[in-house]
Protein backbone atom coordinates (compact mmCIF):
# COMPACT_ATOMS: atom_id res chain seq x y z
CA UNK A 1 0.00 0.00 0.00
CA UNK A 2 1.73 3.73 -1.02
CA UNK A 3 1.11 6.02 1.11
CA UNK A 4 1.52 10.06 0.21
CA UNK A 5 2.03 13.27 2.18
CA UNK A 6 0.37 16.19 0.34
CA UNK A 7 1.93 19.53 1.94
CA UNK A 8 0.18 23.12 1.98
CA UNK A 9 2.45 25.69 1.52
CA UNK A 10 1.94 29.05 2.96
CA UNK A 11 1.99 28.73 7.06
CA UNK A 12 3.09 25.04 6.50
CA UNK A 13 6.47 25.05 4.20
CA UNK A 14 6.92 28.45 3.97
CA UNK A 15 6.63 31.57 6.62
CA UNK A 16 4.39 33.55 5.03
CA UNK A 17 0.97 34.35 6.47
CA UNK A 18 2.71 37.18 8.74
CA UNK A 19 3.38 39.20 5.83
CA UNK A 20 0.69 38.80 3.84
CA UNK A 21 -2.09 39.13 6.69
CA UNK A 22 -0.12 42.66 7.43
CA UNK A 23 -0.16 44.07 4.29
CA UNK A 24 -3.98 43.22 4.46
CA UNK A 25 -5.06 44.19 7.42
CA UNK A 26 -3.05 47.66 7.02
CA UNK A 27 -4.68 48.43 3.67
CA UNK A 28 -8.06 47.79 5.07
CA UNK A 29 -7.00 49.66 8.30
CA UNK A 30 -6.12 52.66 6.03
CA UNK A 31 -9.32 52.84 4.12
CA UNK A 32 -11.00 52.77 7.14
CA UNK A 33 -11.96 49.30 8.21
CA UNK A 34 -10.06 48.92 10.52
CA UNK A 35 -8.16 45.03 11.01
CA UNK A 36 -5.62 43.59 11.78
CA UNK A 37 -3.05 41.10 10.99
CA UNK A 38 -4.05 38.51 13.81
CA UNK A 39 -8.05 39.14 12.75
CA UNK A 40 -7.08 38.73 9.19
CA UNK A 41 -5.38 35.47 9.77
CA UNK A 42 -7.88 33.86 11.67
CA UNK A 43 -10.52 34.59 9.35
CA UNK A 44 -8.93 33.81 5.90
CA UNK A 45 -5.82 31.54 6.24
CA UNK A 46 -6.03 28.45 3.94
CA UNK A 47 -8.75 30.19 1.88
CA UNK A 48 -8.04 31.38 -2.06
CA UNK A 49 -7.20 35.44 -1.83
CA UNK A 50 -10.26 35.53 -5.04
CA UNK A 51 -12.58 34.04 -2.27
CA UNK A 52 -11.28 36.07 0.58
CA UNK A 53 -12.10 38.98 -1.36
CA UNK A 54 -15.44 38.06 -2.31
CA UNK A 55 -16.19 37.97 1.61
CA UNK A 56 -14.75 41.16 2.43
CA UNK A 57 -16.18 43.25 -0.44
CA UNK A 58 -19.74 41.93 0.98
CA UNK A 59 -18.89 43.18 4.13
CA UNK A 60 -17.26 46.80 3.64
CA UNK A 61 -20.01 49.14 3.65
CA UNK A 62 -18.18 51.17 0.95
CA UNK A 63 -16.66 50.46 -2.50
CA UNK A 64 -12.87 49.69 -2.68
CA UNK A 65 -10.70 52.06 -4.36
CA UNK A 66 -9.42 51.46 -7.91
CA UNK A 67 -6.14 49.41 -7.91
CA UNK A 68 -6.88 48.68 -4.44
CA UNK A 69 -6.06 44.61 -4.66
CA UNK A 70 -3.23 45.38 -7.34
CA UNK A 71 -1.49 47.18 -4.79
CA UNK A 72 -1.93 44.98 -1.84
CA UNK A 73 -0.04 42.18 -4.21
CA UNK A 74 2.76 44.02 -5.28
CA UNK A 75 3.19 45.04 -1.55
CA UNK A 76 2.97 41.63 -0.98
CA UNK A 77 5.59 40.46 -3.64
CA UNK A 78 7.73 43.48 -2.57
CA UNK A 79 8.16 41.99 1.15
CA UNK A 80 8.47 38.45 -0.14
CA UNK A 81 11.28 39.30 -2.52
CA UNK A 82 13.56 40.58 1.06
CA UNK A 83 11.29 38.81 3.83
CA UNK A 84 10.22 35.06 2.92
CA UNK A 85 11.85 32.23 4.48
CA UNK A 86 10.74 28.61 4.82
CA UNK A 87 8.95 27.63 7.58
CA UNK A 88 12.40 25.95 9.83
CA UNK A 89 13.22 22.57 9.27
CA UNK A 90 10.68 22.00 6.23
CA UNK A 91 13.26 20.70 4.14
CA UNK A 92 14.65 18.51 6.69
CA UNK A 93 11.60 16.68 7.58
CA UNK A 94 10.57 16.27 4.22
CA UNK A 95 13.83 14.77 2.94
CA UNK A 96 13.26 12.38 6.16
CA UNK A 97 9.89 11.36 5.45
CA UNK A 98 10.26 10.83 1.67
CA UNK A 99 8.59 9.13 -0.43
CA UNK A 100 5.51 10.73 -2.48
CA UNK A 101 4.98 13.97 -2.18
CA UNK A 102 2.90 17.04 -3.74
CA UNK A 103 2.17 20.78 -2.59
CA UNK A 104 -1.40 21.76 -3.14
CA UNK A 105 -1.58 25.07 -2.10
CA UNK A 106 -4.41 27.82 -2.03
CA UNK A 107 -2.36 30.22 -3.60
CA UNK A 108 -2.32 31.13 -7.42
CA UNK A 109 0.37 28.97 -9.78
CA UNK A 110 2.55 31.00 -10.47
CA UNK A 111 3.42 33.03 -7.08
CA UNK A 112 3.45 28.96 -5.68
CA UNK A 113 6.01 28.28 -7.44
CA UNK A 114 7.94 31.29 -6.87
CA UNK A 115 7.52 31.06 -3.54
CA UNK A 116 9.05 27.86 -3.68
CA UNK A 117 11.46 28.25 -5.91
CA UNK A 118 12.51 31.43 -3.86
CA UNK A 119 12.62 29.32 -0.30
CA UNK A 120 14.99 26.77 -1.84
CA UNK A 121 11.90 24.01 -1.70
CA UNK A 122 10.42 23.85 -5.04
CA UNK A 123 13.41 21.21 -5.75
CA UNK A 124 11.84 18.79 -3.44
CA UNK A 125 8.39 18.60 -4.97
CA UNK A 126 9.00 19.69 -8.85
CA UNK A 127 7.27 18.16 -10.76
CA UNK A 128 3.91 17.91 -8.27
CA UNK A 129 3.20 21.35 -7.27
CA UNK A 130 -0.45 21.75 -7.27
CA UNK A 131 -2.80 25.27 -6.79
CA UNK A 132 -6.65 25.65 -6.24
CA UNK A 133 -6.52 27.96 -9.03
CA UNK A 134 -6.11 24.82 -11.76
CA UNK A 135 -9.10 23.20 -9.92
CA UNK A 136 -12.79 24.59 -9.76
CA UNK A 137 -13.25 25.44 -6.15
CA UNK A 138 -10.72 26.45 -3.39
CA UNK A 139 -10.35 25.07 0.11
CA UNK A 140 -12.73 24.15 2.43
CA UNK A 141 -13.01 22.36 -0.77
CA UNK A 142 -11.14 19.15 -1.54
CA UNK A 143 -10.52 19.85 -4.82
CA UNK A 144 -6.89 20.75 -4.91
CA UNK A 145 -6.36 17.50 -2.74
CA UNK A 146 -7.80 15.41 -5.22
CA UNK A 147 -6.18 16.59 -8.11
CA UNK A 148 -2.81 16.41 -6.45
CA UNK A 149 -3.73 12.98 -5.14
CA UNK A 150 -4.63 12.00 -8.77
CA UNK A 151 -1.05 13.41 -10.45
CA UNK A 152 0.91 11.36 -8.49
CA UNK A 153 -1.36 8.24 -8.63
CA UNK A 154 -2.14 7.66 -4.37
CA UNK A 155 -5.23 6.39 -3.70
CA UNK A 156 -6.51 9.71 -1.53
CA UNK A 157 -7.38 7.13 1.56
CA UNK A 158 -3.70 6.16 1.57
CA UNK A 159 -2.70 10.06 1.65
CA UNK A 160 -1.56 12.08 4.94
CA UNK A 161 -2.21 16.29 4.57
CA UNK A 162 0.21 18.48 6.11
CA UNK A 163 -2.22 21.87 7.02
CA UNK A 164 -1.84 24.63 8.96
CA UNK A 165 -5.52 25.80 8.49
CA UNK A 166 -9.37 25.29 9.18
CA UNK A 167 -10.05 25.61 5.68
CA UNK A 168 -7.13 23.33 4.54
CA UNK A 169 -8.20 20.40 7.36
CA UNK A 170 -11.50 20.62 6.07
CA UNK A 171 -10.90 20.16 2.71
CA UNK A 172 -8.30 17.35 3.70
CA UNK A 173 -11.17 15.29 5.33
CA UNK A 174 -13.51 15.90 2.60
CA UNK A 175 -10.94 14.26 0.28
CA UNK A 176 -10.91 11.54 2.29
CA UNK A 177 -7.44 11.90 3.99
CA UNK A 178 -5.89 12.07 7.34
CA UNK A 179 -4.48 15.48 8.53
CA UNK A 180 -1.96 16.01 10.89
CA UNK A 181 -2.33 19.99 11.75
CA UNK A 182 0.48 22.21 11.82
CA UNK A 183 1.31 25.35 13.92
CA UNK A 184 4.36 26.50 13.53
CA UNK A 185 4.45 29.58 11.55
CA UNK A 186 4.30 33.24 12.30
CA UNK A 187 0.35 33.75 11.75
CA UNK A 188 -0.66 35.39 15.30
CA UNK A 189 -3.91 32.78 15.09
CA UNK A 190 -4.35 32.25 18.31
CA UNK A 191 -5.82 29.12 20.00
CA UNK A 192 -4.69 27.34 16.34
CA UNK A 193 -4.28 23.99 18.23
CA UNK A 194 -7.73 23.48 19.38
CA UNK A 195 -9.33 24.80 16.05
CA UNK A 196 -7.38 22.56 13.98
CA UNK A 197 -8.12 19.59 16.28
CA UNK A 198 -11.74 20.99 16.17
CA UNK A 199 -12.15 21.01 12.49
CA UNK A 200 -11.06 17.19 12.87
CA UNK A 201 -7.05 17.15 12.77
CA UNK A 202 -5.48 14.10 14.16
CA UNK A 203 -2.53 15.74 16.06
CA UNK A 204 -0.81 18.99 15.97
CA UNK A 205 3.03 19.55 15.66
CA UNK A 206 4.52 22.96 16.31
CA UNK A 207 8.24 21.83 14.85
CA UNK A 208 9.18 20.24 11.47
CA UNK A 209 11.26 18.39 13.45
CA UNK A 210 8.52 16.55 15.16
CA UNK A 211 6.74 15.87 11.48
CA UNK A 212 8.45 12.43 10.57
CA UNK A 213 7.84 11.22 14.11
CA UNK A 214 3.94 12.08 13.48
CA UNK A 215 3.66 10.65 9.98
CA UNK A 216 5.46 8.04 10.96
CA UNK A 217 2.63 6.92 13.83
CA UNK A 218 -0.34 7.76 11.12
CA UNK A 219 1.27 5.72 8.66
CA UNK A 220 1.50 2.78 11.76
Amino acid sequence: MEHAILYDCDGTLIDSEHIAGSVCAEALTRIGFPMTMETFNARFTGIPAPRTWEILKEEIPFALPEGFNEAIDAEIYRRFESELQPIPGAAEAVRAIGGKRAVASSTRLDSLRKNLIRTGLAPLFDPHIYSASEVARGKPAPDVFLYAAAKIGVDPANAIVIEDSVAGVTAGLRAGMRVIGFHGASNGVEGLDARLLAAGALMVVHHMDRLPEAVAALRG
